[in-house]
Protein backbone atom coordinates (compact mmCIF):
# COMPACT_ATOMS: atom_id res chain seq x y z
CA UNK A 1 0.00 0.00 0.00
CA UNK A 2 1.76 3.44 -1.29
CA UNK A 3 1.20 6.54 0.92
CA UNK A 4 -0.80 9.74 -0.75
CA UNK A 5 2.08 12.36 -0.35
CA UNK A 6 0.17 15.76 0.09
CA UNK A 7 0.86 18.50 -2.31
CA UNK A 8 -1.08 21.62 -3.43
CA UNK A 9 -2.22 22.26 -7.13
CA UNK A 10 0.91 24.52 -8.11
CA UNK A 11 3.46 22.28 -6.55
CA UNK A 12 1.77 19.62 -8.19
CA UNK A 13 1.90 21.48 -11.46
CA UNK A 14 5.30 22.71 -11.00
CA UNK A 15 6.33 19.00 -10.75
CA UNK A 16 4.46 18.21 -14.02
CA UNK A 17 6.27 21.19 -15.53
CA UNK A 18 9.51 20.08 -14.43
CA UNK A 19 8.96 16.49 -15.84
CA UNK A 20 7.88 17.60 -19.03
CA UNK A 21 10.95 19.95 -19.62
CA UNK A 22 13.32 17.25 -18.63
CA UNK A 23 11.54 14.74 -21.05
CA UNK A 24 10.80 17.24 -24.22
CA UNK A 25 13.71 19.34 -23.94
CA UNK A 26 16.60 18.06 -21.65
CA UNK A 27 16.86 14.44 -22.46
CA UNK A 28 16.88 15.16 -26.57
CA UNK A 29 19.58 18.05 -26.00
CA UNK A 30 21.72 15.28 -23.99
CA UNK A 31 20.85 12.60 -26.47
CA UNK A 32 22.61 15.09 -29.19
CA UNK A 33 25.77 15.85 -27.33
CA UNK A 34 26.31 12.30 -26.96
CA UNK A 35 25.87 11.71 -30.66
CA UNK A 36 28.51 14.50 -31.29
CA UNK A 37 30.72 13.81 -28.40
CA UNK A 38 30.71 10.07 -30.08
CA UNK A 39 31.54 11.57 -33.04
CA UNK A 40 34.68 12.76 -31.52
CA UNK A 41 36.67 9.27 -31.65
CA UNK A 42 38.14 7.36 -29.46
CA UNK A 43 35.23 6.54 -26.27
CA UNK A 44 38.08 5.58 -23.58
CA UNK A 45 39.55 9.58 -23.92
CA UNK A 46 36.50 11.41 -24.19
CA UNK A 47 35.80 13.74 -21.76
CA UNK A 48 32.87 15.37 -23.85
CA UNK A 49 30.98 12.03 -24.20
CA UNK A 50 31.76 10.49 -20.38
CA UNK A 51 30.29 14.12 -19.55
CA UNK A 52 27.28 13.98 -21.33
CA UNK A 53 26.88 9.73 -19.84
CA UNK A 54 26.77 10.88 -16.67
CA UNK A 55 24.34 13.90 -17.37
CA UNK A 56 21.74 11.87 -19.16
CA UNK A 57 22.09 9.47 -15.84
CA UNK A 58 21.22 12.62 -14.11
CA UNK A 59 18.42 13.47 -16.07
CA UNK A 60 17.11 9.73 -16.16
CA UNK A 61 17.41 9.86 -12.40
CA UNK A 62 15.48 13.11 -11.80
CA UNK A 63 12.63 12.19 -14.26
CA UNK A 64 11.73 8.55 -12.18
CA UNK A 65 12.23 10.49 -9.00
CA UNK A 66 9.38 12.73 -10.09
CA UNK A 67 7.10 10.24 -11.69
CA UNK A 68 7.42 8.46 -8.88
CA UNK A 69 6.40 11.68 -6.44
CA UNK A 70 3.61 12.89 -9.25
CA UNK A 71 2.01 9.23 -8.87
CA UNK A 72 2.45 9.27 -4.76
CA UNK A 73 0.97 12.83 -4.87
CA UNK A 74 -2.94 13.93 -3.81
CA UNK A 75 -3.22 17.09 -4.28
CA UNK A 76 -5.25 18.60 -1.31
CA UNK A 77 -8.14 21.60 -2.29
CA UNK A 78 -7.75 24.58 0.23
CA UNK A 79 -10.47 26.19 -1.42
CA UNK A 80 -13.50 24.19 1.24
CA UNK A 81 -11.35 24.29 4.24
CA UNK A 82 -12.36 25.83 7.35
CA UNK A 83 -10.05 28.53 9.07
CA UNK A 84 -10.53 28.06 12.79
CA UNK A 85 -7.60 25.55 12.71
CA UNK A 86 -4.09 24.82 11.03
CA UNK A 87 -4.58 22.28 8.12
CA UNK A 88 -2.31 21.38 4.62
CA UNK A 89 -2.38 24.51 2.58
CA UNK A 90 -3.10 26.93 5.84
CA UNK A 91 -1.22 30.19 5.74
CA UNK A 92 -0.02 30.36 9.28
CA UNK A 93 0.47 34.02 10.97
CA UNK A 94 2.56 33.26 14.02
CA UNK A 95 4.50 35.60 16.73
CA UNK A 96 7.92 34.32 18.76
CA UNK A 97 7.02 34.93 22.54
CA UNK A 98 10.48 35.65 23.06
CA UNK A 99 11.80 38.54 20.31
CA UNK A 100 7.54 39.44 19.19
CA UNK A 101 8.80 38.82 15.53
CA UNK A 102 6.20 38.03 13.83
CA UNK A 103 6.61 35.08 10.90
CA UNK A 104 3.83 34.12 8.26
CA UNK A 105 4.32 30.32 7.00
CA UNK A 106 2.54 28.57 4.24
CA UNK A 107 2.31 24.68 5.05
CA UNK A 108 2.68 22.54 2.14
CA UNK A 109 3.90 19.27 1.30
CA UNK A 110 7.76 18.20 1.61
CA UNK A 111 8.49 18.64 -2.20
CA UNK A 112 7.34 21.94 -2.05
CA UNK A 113 8.83 23.67 0.87
CA UNK A 114 10.72 26.96 0.39
CA UNK A 115 11.77 28.89 3.52
CA UNK A 116 13.05 31.63 1.87
CA UNK A 117 9.29 32.49 0.55
CA UNK A 118 7.49 31.89 3.61
CA UNK A 119 6.64 27.84 2.34
CA UNK A 120 7.23 25.32 5.38
CA UNK A 121 6.50 21.59 4.74
CA UNK A 122 3.88 20.19 7.42
CA UNK A 123 6.37 17.42 8.02
CA UNK A 124 9.33 20.08 9.18
CA UNK A 125 9.15 20.30 12.74
CA UNK A 126 7.49 23.84 12.94
CA UNK A 127 4.76 22.60 10.49
CA UNK A 128 4.51 19.11 12.29
CA UNK A 129 3.59 21.81 15.70
CA UNK A 130 1.68 24.13 14.05
CA UNK A 131 -1.27 21.10 13.16
CA UNK A 132 -3.99 21.58 14.40
CA UNK A 133 -3.87 24.90 16.56
CA UNK A 134 -6.00 27.32 16.54
CA UNK A 135 -6.35 31.13 16.27
CA UNK A 136 -4.76 32.08 20.23
CA UNK A 137 -2.92 28.93 21.11
CA UNK A 138 0.88 28.92 21.60
CA UNK A 139 3.24 25.92 20.00
CA UNK A 140 6.82 24.92 21.56
CA UNK A 141 9.12 24.29 18.94
CA UNK A 142 12.14 21.78 19.05
CA UNK A 143 14.96 23.03 16.90
CA UNK A 144 18.65 22.35 16.60
CA UNK A 145 19.42 25.11 18.01
CA UNK A 146 16.90 25.99 20.72
CA UNK A 147 13.12 25.80 21.68
CA UNK A 148 10.96 28.20 20.48
CA UNK A 149 7.71 29.54 21.22
CA UNK A 150 5.59 31.03 18.87
CA UNK A 151 1.42 32.21 19.56
CA UNK A 152 -1.09 31.37 16.38
CA UNK A 153 -2.13 34.98 15.09
CA UNK A 154 -4.13 34.28 12.31
CA UNK A 155 -5.38 31.05 9.74
CA UNK A 156 -6.20 32.19 6.20
CA UNK A 157 -6.08 30.35 2.81
CA UNK A 158 -3.71 31.94 0.12
CA UNK A 159 -4.49 31.26 -3.66
CA UNK A 160 -2.57 27.69 -3.85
Amino acid sequence: MSVKIPITKKGYAALQAELERLKKVERPKNIKEIEEARGHGDLSENAEFHAAKERQSHIDARIRDLEHKLAEAQIIDTSNLSTDKVVFGSTVTVKDAQTEKEQRYTLVGPDEGDLKNGKISVQSPVGRALIGKRVGETVEVKTPAKVVEYEVLNICFEDM
